[in-house]
């Protein structure tokens, strides 16, 4: 065997068995969100979730912190463009999928409440969380999502 075959090799093992390291401790390989492929990826990903959240092309627009008037923005990014390298663009896409966690753990068995929790009114909120999160912008997003973040610890 030759000394390249067995660095490549040793490599790969390494390589693997770091993979396994991460498994059993928890922690996940860095994703660096900044590269092209993560940010198509999540432009899918939070399309699609602010579809099935039944929001408006202008209620969309506003979570994302768009112009109310850029819909072929949304419509780019839902045909899976990849998001703007934006620190605020990824920011709001992260929290918003975090919400959406957070309401398939409180809901686990009613998919269909997870979706329309955002649209109804919620007394604690004061209103609808879409109406919060859009009125308040970025501070929106994190109240909601800490707001669910403390239902999930109760």
């Amino acid at each position: 065997m030759c000394a390249q075959t067995a660095v490549s090799g040793s490599t790969a093992a390494a390589g693997r068995s770091r993979q396994r390291d991460e498994a059993v401790d928890g922690s996940l390989p860095e994703v660096d969100l900044h590269g092209r492929e993560a940010r198509a990826s999540l432009s899918k990903l939070v399309t699609r979730l602010l579809d099935h959240w039944a929001l408006s092309a202008t209620e969309q627009a506003a979570l994302l912190g768009l112009s109310t008037g850029s819909r072929s923005t949304l419509a780019r990014y839902r045909a899976g463009e990849p998001l703007s390298d934006s620190r605020d663009l990824i920011d709001r896409a992260g929290h918003l999928l975090g919400i959406h966690k957070s309401l398939r753990i409180l809901f686990p068995h009613d998919r269909d409440l997870a979706y329309r929790w955002v649209s109804q009114p919620n007394a604690r909120l004061g209103g609808r969380p879409v109406d919060l999160m859009i009125a308040h912008g970025f501070e929106g997003l994190l109240a909601v999502r800490r707001y669910l973040d403390h239902q999930r610890g109760r």
